[in-house]
């Protein structure tokens, strides 16, 4: 089964897809791929048959998200919590990743077609060398690309992509890159595997159960924070500049225009700490798949 299906849409689909088009279309879907053995045990399948034919609906699901405009998608494919579960089955998962990623690299002009970026999110070091491999010939085989993207998230889970985060920032510190100081939520969210994509507008769980199961956690409650931590920052800013001040020889109150002057220079100073460092982590993660394709090569 291909991972861009093509064809017409049937009439029932068709008819669905004009309704749903009538009203607000979300931009970003996220889904939590979750049933494959519950199906299997249903139909009396072997199970390693139900994860493949929860693969071959996946298919189906991103034509339709094609057809409606939605244009990412992001699936939650794999936990590194699945690594607990039978030898058996996650051989079984590893081969179906193996065949799934090397049919991707044989639809490069589907993709292309249709202008797919592929994002793998996950820590893809747990993972088999050879599909590492696979993985990276994909995302740098299709990294130019900006029509739709679809993020697949294996070897994922959300606590362990914030700590990720977490470590990364720490890495910044000690490269000289970042101040302890520059360290924060916002560059938190930087540091993220989902850090090029917008917060998912609809979070589907596919077996209708209703738990996240450590899947973007921090993606789904950072908005409500926004404005708190403006005011954190901006807060630390003016303590940084009180205490300047106070070096200087001013009152901690300061000279108002020499206040401003330094609050604006420390804002900039950070800003340009921040993006360099941020350059520094993208050029380290595409040099990670860049390595890897030379392996394979």
């Amino acid at each position: 089964m291909s991972w861009i299906r093509e064809g017409e849409l049937t009439i029932i689909e068709r008819f669905c897809a004009n309704i749903i088009k009538a009203g607000p279309m979300p931009k970003h879907v996220a889904f939590i791929m979750d049933g494959n053995r519950r199906y299997a045990q249903k139909c009396h399948v072997e199970r390693q048959q139900g994860h493949s034919q929860g693969f071959d609906k996946l298919a189906q699901t991103l034509r339709w998200c094609l057809n409606l405009g939605i244009r990412e998608v992001t699936v939650y494919a794999f936990s590194i919590e699945n690594f607990k579960r039978s030898k058996e089955e996650v051989d079984g998962l590893m081969d179906l990743a193996r065949q799934k990623f090397s049919r991707l690299l044989e639809e490069q002009e589907s993709l292309k077609k249709h202008g797919v970026c592929i994002r793998v999110l996950g820590d893809l070091p747990l993972l088999p060398l050879d599909i590492q491999e696979l993985i990276a010939q994909a995302v740098l085989a299709t990294r130019n690309y900006n029509k739709c993207f679809l993020n697949v998230c294996f070897a994922y889970t959300s606590r362990h992509e914030i700590s990720n985060a977490v470590r990364e920032m720490a890495w910044g510190v000690e490269q000289g890159l970042l101040e302890p100081s520059d360290v924060s939520e916002s560059l938190l969210d930087k540091c993220l595997y989902t850090n090029n994509s917008p917060d998912p507008d609809l979070l589907i769980r596919t077996s209708g159960e209703v738990r996240l199961s450590d899947f973007l956690l921090w993606q789904k409650a950072r908005d409500s924070y926004m404005e708190e931590r403006r005011r954190q920052q901006m807060e630390r800013d003016q303590a940084y500049v009180t205490k300047k001040l106070q070096q200087e020889g001013f009152a901690s109150h300061g000279d108002s225009r020499r206040r401003q002057t330094l609050l604006q220079k420390c804002t900039a100073m950070r800003e340009e700490r921040i993006q360099g460092f941020l350059q520094a982590l993208e050029h380290k993660r595409v040099d990670f798949f860049e390595r890897l394709c030379t392996v394979s090569a």
